[in-house]
């Protein structure tokens, strides 16, 4: 054999090892779901339900840590019953089948209560938004299932499953919630927009959804809050809706008779050079205000239209109007009154991130729908939702530089899966001291510990001053 040629030096495997845990990251998490109070608030949820030996609230903490660290079935969770030592009993797998039976409407609407609970405290103690305004982006997403269940139905691109419509912070990349659909439900359906729309803003803490209530004066708003879609969610309904709650809207907009010859219109001088996310000039892409050229009566007051008009790259498809102006057109309504067009093209076209954030929701359990009855996938969806909440609370809260926004898969392979020894009769959990990033998980440890325990001095002291 050559030497250096072996992955590995040849050793006698056994199973007899102990005072071992494999993935003591998840202490990580776990001290941020508890310090977040989403442990007690969920065990408040399923107040309720029937427990025998387990608390319902506490196995549903239990599966969120096990999705946040990659599960993909209830089966899953053995991963964490298996370490007793530090997590404590855990259900077995029929209970917790048994436990997301007993999940009804009350429960549901429990549940979201208790992610916004968490949610408003985590941001206090670090984890919101840097500045004060917020984006919320609308996208739908499929989600193929191999079996028969409850509502799959065949999607527009052939496949057989769900169409779940989400909402997502864009500053945070957190879900706030989403309407599970058949996956025959169209994009564009404005009814389910505006639901979503209504959930999304209750998962808000109070000084971020002031003043976005139906009806309310715009002078409440303490927050401004843009919802942003692609032009399936530019229906009539869903701008008036936004309107009446005082929330700006940017929607895409689809290129038909009345913007084409708009773009006719348009003097050759009134186009704007397009930026990157740098803010340099993007060669080859102009953008240029339509709204003194197309009727936009039928809209709520304020909406303004806006091209977008680029070189297209070889292979690109392109209509029969672009190839006649030579150009590739794409156009979104606004109701933001900046003049620098140009800034809110690039805002506009920046919701692509959204895809990012429904790709670390689907690697946090989403992109799997385990159960036959939809309630039941319900449970599991908004449990994959806390799950990414959780590690994103985790990460801006105990982490630095470019780990605040790593993938989840990035974040389990550095911080969550480093083996650690519990020291018999005592609290003390020994990471690994080889592990590469053993002090970054003790840091942000601490990191947590800190926010949250600054967080409470600050709420006693308060308490006290206004006695």
């Amino acid at each position: 054999m050559v030497q250096g040629s072996s992955l590995i030096r040849p050793r006698t495997v056994t199973g007899d090892g102990a005072g071992l845990v494999s993935h003591a990251g998840i202490a990580w998490l776990a001290e941020t779901a508890d310090l977040a109070g989403l442990t007690a608030g969920l065990s408040a949820a399923m107040a309720a339900v029937p427990q025998r030996r387990h608390d319902p609230g506490r196995t549903l903490a239990q599966m969120i840590l096990a999705l946040a660290d990659g599960a993909t079935c209830l089966s899953d969770l053995a991963a964490i019953r298996s370490q007793r030592s530090m997590f404590g009993p855990v259900a077995s797998e029929a209970t917790v089948w048994r436990t997301f039976d007993q999940v009804g409407p009350v429960e549901l609407r429990g549940i979201a209560a208790a992610r916004a609970a968490a949610r408003e405290r985590a941001w206090s103690a670090g984890a919101g938004p840097a500045g004060d305004d917020l984006i919320i982006d609308f996208d739908a997403t499929l989600i193929n299932t191999k079996a028969d269940k409850q509502d799959a139905r065949p999607n527009y691109k052939r496949g057989y499953g769900h169409h779940p419509l989400l909402a997502m912070i864009a500053e945070t990349d957190e879900v706030l919630c989403a309407k599970l659909r058949p996956g025959n439900a169209g994009s564009n359906t404005a009814v389910d927009h505006v639901t979503v729309l209504a959930d999304a803003l209750d998962q808000l803490p109070d000084e971020w959804s002031a003043g976005h209530a139906v009806g309310d004066d715009p002078n409440l708003v303490e927050h401004p809050v843009l919802i942003r879609a692609d032009a399936g969610g530019a229906s009539h309904w869903f701008a008036e809706e936004c309107a009446a709650r005082n929330l700006d809207y940017s929607f895409g907009f689809h290129i038909d008779h009345r913007v084409r010859d708009g773009v006719m219109m348009v003097p050759t001088g009134c186009w704007h050079p397009a930026i990157d996310a740098g803010g340099a000039r993007r060669d080859g892409a102009e953008v240029v205000e339509l709204t003194e050229f197309v009727d936009l009566s039928t809209w709520p007051d304020g909406t303004r239209l806006i091209v977008r008009r680029e070189r297209p790259h070889p292979g690109a498809q392109l209509s029969l109007f672009d190839t006649i102006e030579g150009f590739r057109h794409t156009a979104f309504i606004t109701t933001q009154t900046s003049y620098d067009v140009a800034a809110l093209e690039l805002q506009q076209r920046q919701r692509a991130r959204a895809e990012n954030v429904i790709r670390d929701a689907k690697a946090c359990g989403l992109a799997n729908l385990p159960f036959d009855d939809v309630v039941n996938n319900e449970v599991w969806m908004n449990l994959c939702f806390a799950a990414n909440d959780l590690l994103g609370w985790a990460q801006r809260i105990g982490c630095t530089g470019q780990l605040r926004r790593a993938t989840p898969k990035t974040i389990r392979h550095r911080m969550l899966h480093v083996a650690a020894r519990i020291t018999p009769n005592s609290r003390r959990l020994r990471l690994d001291h080889d592990w590469p990033w053993t002090a970054i998980v003790i840091d942000a440890i601490h990191r947590v510990r800190t926010a949250f325990q600054s967080l409470t001095v600050t709420a006693t002291l308060t308490a006290q001053a206004a006695l």
